[in-house]
């Protein structure tokens, strides 16, 4: 009897704490249930791809390099007796322009031997001819036969005065030659680079005076990127097409050096190579009137002076054209397609600073994203406006 008590109690308790624990967990908290989210994610701003004409602009740079650069040397030796006073790093001069003298006087002197040296032959060779003659009337007079022989004729000898002749002007037209090279005459119009020798020095032949450089028209040297090179028309193809020289590319030459200036120049050749330390193809560019003195920009460009150069390409037909800052990597954008967000490759066929021609992974009708994303992932839903930009064009488009 005890003990079925003991056990009815036993199954009291365990009742009890069932009922407890049952109590617990249908009284516990619940926690908040919220409707799944459906709704956009993000907002960005798209633009719709389209296709248009583009004319691509290629951009380079280079330093400003004399067209015609020579060295001024003696070509006679001697004393230099007179200097002019713009044969200084940076004078100016024109064609024609007496930039040094050296000493003349011993070529004077080797002017006066020579003329006179020619005046003896001269006389020598009158003589010669009157003995030639004499000869001849006294063959005829002596009633000898035939033609006389040259050695009774005096031939030979009238031969030889007559060389002396021609050896002596010759030698009067050298000491004239070595009397003008006394004088450093301009062979242009140009400017000095360097000055070597001053008033004073004795120098001897083929001693370097000083460094000029023709300032009628100077030349950049541009290299082209690889990928740019099917974008333009090169000077050796447009010539080998019959384009006239004076058609040729214009460039437009930027320096802020003394401040914002511009040149306009013309690419005139392709260089024969490519060149093996940047492994890139260079053309050349010309700026006639570098110094201003026919432009409005009065600026001079100096030598050595570091420019960037813009040049027209290709037009390119129905070219696909989007904002650099909307390619990742180089190699995928973002579009937008029923309100998700898709990630898709392209290949950029030509881009500069600010704009990218694409060759392929995008087509006409597209929703570019213009935002700039971060670690975003493909597939999110997104809501989307148009940007500024693509109002402005709009609007325009409309009027």
């Amino acid at each position: 009897m005890v003990s079925n008590k003991k056990n009815f109690g036993c199954f009291a308790v365990i009742a009890g704490f069932t009922v407890v624990a049952i109590l617990v967990w249908v009284l516990r908290p619940q926690p908040e249930r919220r409707p799944p989210q459906n709704g956009p994610q993000l907002a960005v701003e798209t633009q719709t791809i389209d296709s248009r004409d583009y004319q691509v602009k290629l951009q380079s740079y280079g330093t400003i390099q004399p067209k015609t650069r020579s060295i001024l040397v003696a070509q006679v030796s001697g004393q230099i007796v007179s200097v002019n006073p713009n044969v200084r790093d940076g004078g100016f001069f024109e064609k024609g322009d007496v930039l040094g003298a050296i000493d003349p006087r011993d070529y004077e002197a080797d002017v006066s031997i020579a003329d006179a040296i020619l005046m003896d032959a001269r006389q020598a060779l009158a003589e010669e001819e009157a003995r030639s003659v004499q000869a001849a009337e006294d063959w005829q007079r002596l009633g000898n036969e035939g033609e006389a022989p040259s050695l009774v004729l005096r031939v030979p000898q009238l031969e030889a005065a007559k060389a002396r002749v021609i050896s002596a002007q010759s030698g009067l037209r050298k000491a004239q030659l070595d009397l003008e090279r006394t004088e450093i005459v301009a062979p242009f119009a140009g400017r000095v680079l360097r000055k070597f020798v001053d008033l004073g020095q004795v120098v001897s032949v083929n001693t370097q005076l000083a460094e000029i450089y023709a300032t009628d028209s100077v030349e950049i040297r541009l290299p082209l990127r690889n990928r740019d090179l099917p974008f333009i028309d090169l000077p050796e193809t447009r010539r080998f097409a019959g384009v006239n020289p004076e058609d040729e590319l214009p460039v437009t030459i930027r320096s802020d050096l003394t401040g914002p200036n511009s040149w306009q120049g013309r690419l005139i050749r392709t260089e024969g190579a490519i060149d093996e330390t940047a492994r890139q193809l260079h053309v050349i560019a010309e700026i006639e009137d570098p110094f201003g003195k026919a432009s409005e920009f009065h600026d001079p460009l100096k030598i050595g002076q570091y420019v960037t150069a813009e040049m027209p390409g290709r037009t390119v037909a129905d070219a696909i054209v989007i904002p650099n800052n909307t390619i990742y990597q180089g190699s995928y954008v973002y579009v937008v397609e029923d309100e998700i967000l898709r990630r898709k490759d392209v290949d950029v066929a030509w881009q500069d600073d600010a704009e990218a021609i694409i060759a392929d992974g995008l087509e006409v009708g597209d929703e570019l994203v213009l935002t700039p994303l971060g670690q975003v992932t493909s597939g999110i839903r997104v809501t989307t406006g148009t940007s500024q930009s693509a109002r402005s064009e709009a609007r325009e488009a409309a009027q």
